[in-house]
């Protein structure tokens, strides 16, 4: 009988001691994919390949980057090029050395319809900056001069100053100024060990006028281009995948301390600009007919010339809605304009690509009208008068919110026009470097090289230099 009580006690305790051992076997097993699958979410720089796209909705809130985004620095390794690439085109003279110190005077940019392309000014007047001790600035990039360090690898040329500038062939029918140096830089990067590296797909070019880089943009494809739209570029050139879109810097003055209201602005509807356009710009001409006769509509022709600018600014900081419809390109700097005076942009452009779309909800302080719905009768003045004042009370606060984003300045301030092309840029960082990688696969393959995509053997001109 004892041993019959003895032997179920062993009986319980066994199945106690499996019981137990189960129990903490299943502990440790949860416990470690728990540590597990913490790790793995953790969020990492840009050294680290995080993703920069993702949950990028979450990096702004009520129009301020928040506390991730801020920390994001993307590292730029900038060519030392002459400065007949850069700076030089703005008559700035070399002084012992290939770039202005900046922390005095720097070199004026010509004003006018050149200012709206200036982005390559600014971005490397930052890059410039980011190297001053103890200097005011930004931080959303920093230049280096560790080529391996970086994340992307920059072309100082200003390519839109070139073509306003020295784009006309001289009397005896030679090259522009403007070609030339395109082809020299053509040349130029072709010969360089990083382009070899990555075929230039880690390379950054600024060809923000639509006829600028016209030459050079069929060789130097595999980098990554800002620019203001897709207007005048095949899809195997630049895509919206690849790219980057940049503001203009608009050409009227910001609409500081603006009190005005609803009721305060009392022209409805306005446009002033070149009404018989080209290619997509058909539109303006059969809105001009559909809106002229309307009692608060301004719809004119109108210029930069004499006090152009100055009359723009008055009609925008006076109307309530600003037309911006397509013309010879998707997009124009009237958009910008439109933001600047708080007057809400009415967008006729089916193709238009815009800057920092993939954080900015466009549609929070514009409207968007489909072209063939727009020359419609009077399907866009109905449209415009049945938006209320409320509606459009909170359009015009948002305004006043994202306007920020679109000023160019310098030094450059954290979420301004140059720090946000920054982070759009950083943005890119991924898919760049998996393009990267995957072209890496067979790279020890002797057919075929990267530097095959621009030229197999070029040397650089003796007046390079």
């Amino acid at each position: 009988m004892i041993e019959k009580n003895v032997s179920s006690i062993k009986v319980i305790v066994s199945r106690k001691s499996l019981l137990l051992l189960f129990t903490m076997t299943s502990t440790l097993f949860l416990m470690s994919w728990f540590f597990v699958l913490h790790s793995t979410s953790q969020p990492q720089s840009i050294d680290n390949n995080k993703d920069a796209s993702s949950s990028s909705q979450d990096s702004y809130d009520e129009g301020k980057c928040n506390k991730n985004n801020e920390e994001v620095v993307i590292k730029i390794f900038m060519y030392d090029l002459p400065s007949k690439f850069h700076f030089g085109l703005l008559d700035w003279k070399e002084k012992n050395s290939v770039w202005p110190d900046i922390r005095g005077a720097i070199p004026g940019y010509p004003g006018g319809l050149n200012l709206q392309h200036s982005i390559e000014f600014w971005l490397t007047l930052d890059l410039l900056a980011s190297e001053i001790p103890n200097a005011p600035k930004a931080s959303a990039a920093v230049r280096v001069h560790n080529s391996s360090e970086a994340d992307i690898i920059f072309v100082p040329f200003f390519s839109s100053l070139s073509y306003n500038r020295y784009s006309k062939t001289n009397q005896h029918g030679q090259k522009s100024r403007n070609k030339v140096l395109q082809e020299e830089l053509v040349e130029y990067l072709a010969g360089q060990e990083l382009w070899k590296r990555s075929g230039g797909k880690d390379h950054l070019i600024l060809a923000h006028h639509p006829n600028s880089m016209l030459d050079a943009r069929v060789k130097l494809w595999p980098a990554t281009f800002i620019l203001s739209d897709f207007g005048r570029y095949p899809p195997n050139i630049a895509n919206v995948e690849k790219d980057v879109i940049a503001p203009y810097k608009h050409v009227i003055n910001s609409y500081v301390n603006d009190t005005s209201t609803f009721d305060t602005r009392p022209t409805l509807l306005y446009f002033q600009g070149a009404i018989y356009r080209k290619d997509g710009g058909v539109a303006r001409q059969e809105l001009f007919y559909l809106l002229k006769d309307e009692k608060d509509v301004h719809f004119s022709f109108g210029s930069v010339q004499k006090d152009g600018i100055q009359k723009a600014t008055q009609g925008m900081r006076s109307s309530k809605f600003c037309l911006n419809i397509a013309g010879d390109t998707p997009s124009s700097n009237r958009l910008f304009d439109a933001i600047a005076s708080h007057c809400v942009p009415v967008i006729i452009s089916d193709a238009i690509e815009l800057p920092y779309e993939d954080v900015l909800d466009y549609s929070e302080f514009c409207l968007f009208v489909p072209t063939r719905d727009a020359i419609q009768g009077n399907y866009l003045i109905n449209l415009i008068r049945n938006v209320t004042k409320d509606e459009w009370t909170r359009m015009w606060n948002r305004l006043k919110e994202v306007e920020p984003f679109f000023e160019f300045q310098f030094p450059s301030k954290e979420g301004d026009a140059v720090q946000m092309i920054w982070q759009a840029v950083a943005r890119r960082v991924p898919a760049v470097r998996l393009k990267m990688n995957k072209s890496k696969r067979f790279s020890r393959c002797p057919s075929t090289t990267t530097s095959d995509v621009v030229e197999k053997s070029i040397h650089v001109p003796s007046n390079f230099w």
